[in-house]
């Protein structure tokens, strides 16, 4: 969890709806956007793919496999759009969709700026606006899964606008991080709560008393049961090490936490 800065917030663990989900998190990303451009920007790249802070990019870790060329492919949760551009430049056709406006205002500065262009929504991925069977290839690299109440409806939207056979990659919070505080010192090495305990992670605005951010825990096995549901096969589970000499912290990710305990976790699945 990346708790958000400089906002009068208290903590609830409780459940919430789809719709106050969304309500909360496009707002949030929206006020978030430009500091995170301006903090993590230059370490994501303008054309580039990174799967998750460790800093490990989809040319290492090949995850959505060797030939891009002419693939059509979604990035849901998209940001600013640093992924599909770097799919763009290595032949393939991606559209990024996100419920933040101003992301995706980043998305096209950046665009002008890089000279490599990728078309963008505004939506979310409980419904996605493209037809049936559209894409070969649909992922969020940390862009949006944590944020959705509705999983299994949204999981079952990629599995609708994939082609038969075609690849849904997801990287994510790893699940064993909600034992721990989101503190990237030793401290964070300390189980806190109960892994199997998925009330979500709510912070209220303490001057309006509306939900300004929710994040959502699924356990391993939840991911497995998800994933079957919708009719894919999972194919790969990455579980990326921290790399030797990288010493960027990012939220509560870190090296001193990195050397014992996973980060974050990629699932690769097949329609």
């Amino acid at each position: 969890m990346e708790q958000q800065p400089h906002r009068p917030v208290r903590v609830e663990r409780r459940p919430v709806s789809e719709q106050e989900s969304r309500r909360a998190n496009g707002p949030d990303w929206d006020s978030y956007a430009d500091e995170y451009q301006s903090t993590h920007g230059e370490f994501l790249g303008d054309v580039g793919f990174l799967w998750g802070p460790e800093g490990l990019t989809e040319e290492q870790l090949r995850i959505l496999g060797d030939d891009l060329d002419g693939k059509a492919v979604l990035e849901v949760g998209s940001g600013a759009g640093q992924c599909s551009r770097w799919l763009a430049s290595q032949g393939a056709w991606a559209v990024g969709l996100d419920l933040s406006f101003r992301q995706l205002q980043h998305s096209l500065r950046i665009d002008d700026q890089s000279g490599i262009s990728v078309p963008v929504v505004h939506g979310t991925a409980t419904d996605l606006p493209f037809a049936d069977r559209s894409f070969d290839i649909v992922f969020s690299s940390f862009g949006a899964l944590q944020f959705v109440k509705d999983i299994d409806h949204m999981v079952g939207e990629a599995a609708r606008v994939l082609r038969p056979g075609g690849t849904f990659a997801f990287s994510i919070t790893h699940p064993t991080r909600w034992m721990f505080p989101d503190d990237p010192s030793e401290e964070g090495l300390v189980a806190s709560q109960s892994y199997w305990d998925r009330a979500p992670y709510v912070e209220v605005d303490d001057e309006t008393g509306v939900v300004s951010y929710v994040e959502h825990h699924r356990t391993l096995g939840d991911w497995v049961t998800i994933l079957a549901g919708a009719g894919f096969r999972i194919t790969r589970l990455e579980e990326p090490e921290w790399p030797e000499g990288h010493e960027r912290i990012w939220g509560g990710w870190s090296h001193v936490r990195g050397k014992y305990t996973p980060g974050t976790a990629i699932f690769v699945a097949t329609a």
